[in-house]
């Protein structure tokens, strides 16, 4: 099932293209989301960031304006080759931290280089791991909403198994993203506010 994510402010736009392509679409909200059945049997499903339920009426404009970020939430990138932590107020970047590690690519070298190398490579991993935990524990420390995270799952998991980390409140969507940079971890704030959709052609 296809599945895209649309920025707040386009919405309306998307469901109107929608219901052109589609023969007229008629909007209900249903488990929390915004769903569209169209003339021809095609749906969606548009569910609010942060895993947050909807309750209000099936107009897009009620959705949209009821999708505002927390108050306050994180975003943790963790890569091999770096990471990106942010904490939010809302739509903008109260704190943050980019940062690289030299961690080896593979080697084609067998027998015991290949396990030295291999050795050396897990400690590198684990070092840079380390500096993201501390840096996490640092800038997320005490938050209370919600945090999105993204990258390579192990070695997120890798970080947030810190005792300092292990209380945050995890939530969709997962982000993938490349190795995180300054510019990626600011698009990845945008995408953590975008809405999601599931689509269903007929």
């Amino acid at each position: 099932m296809p599945h895209v994510a649309v920025p707040p402010e386009r919405l309306a736009r998307w469901v109107a293209n929608f219901g052109e392509r589609h023969g007229g679409a008629t909007l209900t909200v249903e488990d929390g989301a915004l769903r569209g059945v169209a003339g021809d049997g095609s749906t969606f499903r548009a569910r609010a960031p942060f895993e947050a339920s909807y309750a209000g009426g099936p107009e897009v404009g009620a959705f949209v304006d009821a999708l505002g970020p927390p108050d306050a939430w994180g975003v943790l990138l963790v890569r091999k080759g770096g990471f990106a932590i942010a904490r939010l107020a809302g739509a903008s970047i109260a704190d943050s931290k980019v940062g690289q590690r030299h961690v080896q690519g593979r080697t084609k070298a067998g027998g015991q280089s290949q396990q030295r190398f291999a050795r050396r490579r897990d400690n590198q991993a684990r070092q840079a791991y380390e500096a993201a935990a501390e840096h996490a524990a640092r800038i997320l420390a005490g938050l209370a909403g919600p945090l999105v995270t993204g990258g390579d799952r192990p070695a997120v998991e890798e970080v947030l198994a810190d005792p300092r980390l292990r209380r945050l409140a995890v939530v969709g969507p997962w982000l993938a993203v490349p190795d995180p940079r300054r510019g990626v971890l600011e698009q990845a704030v945008q995408d953590a506010c975008a809405v999601q959709v599931e689509v269903h052609n007929a």
